[in-house]
């Protein structure tokens, strides 16, 4: 690994490790108190729980985003790909996987850090510039803004470092462990 990859695991790591309340640690929470002897059944409880919208995000925004750049490569337009992506996933009544946040309004912190550390170590390339493309048509698409959530800039920064696919999903993952022994 590079220092670069070991830097941003870090970094991503942190950014994602404590949300709160969240179903997540309340189960981990209910279950070790049911069960103080057996800590490891409580971290499982809360893990468990991780779905498309806890934790699930950042690994459908790597599926989008190779995707997306599997058609660019292919010859289409960055500005087109993306238009077309967030139109149909628009009129099929979907989310928009890295696009909104129930309290980081009207943007994530998170993911303005990470960006910004990313282009000041030279690390945001075609992955990156492919989700903050996804910015723009997601608003159109929408009709209005939506905050780009750390699970894009996430997703985008690991791919663009070179780590495989399926460790987008790994660093929620470790990442939410950590905060669940938190909690607990």
């Amino acid at each position: 690994s590079t220092a670069d990859q070991r830097d941003f695991l870090d970094l991503l790591l942190v950014a994602i490790a404590e949300h709160g309340l969240t179903p997540t640690a309340v189960a981990a929470r209910m279950t070790y108190d049911a069960d103080p002897q057996s800590m490891q059944s409580a971290i499982a409880a809360g893990i468990l729980g991780c779905g498309p919208i806890v934790l699930g995000p950042s690994e459908l925004c790597g599926k989008l985003l190779a995707e997306g750049q599997a058609r660019v490569d292919a010859g289409e337009a960055v500005a087109d790909v993306t238009r077309a992506i967030a139109t149909e996933t628009r009129k099929a009544g979907g989310k928009m996987p890295g696009f909104g946040h129930p309290l980081h309004r009207p943007v994530d912190p998170r993911t303005q850090r990470i960006l910004t550390l990313a282009a000041e170590r030279g690390v945001d390339g075609k992955f990156v510039a492919l989700a903050r493309a996804f910015e723009a048509a997601v608003a159109e698409a929408w009709g209005k803004p939506l905050p780009m959530n750390v699970s894009m800039p996430m997703a985008a920064v690991m791919l663009d470092l070179g780590f495989p696919a399926a460790m987008i999903k790994a660093i929620p993952l470790l990442a939410r462990t950590g905060g669940l022994l938190a909690h607990l």
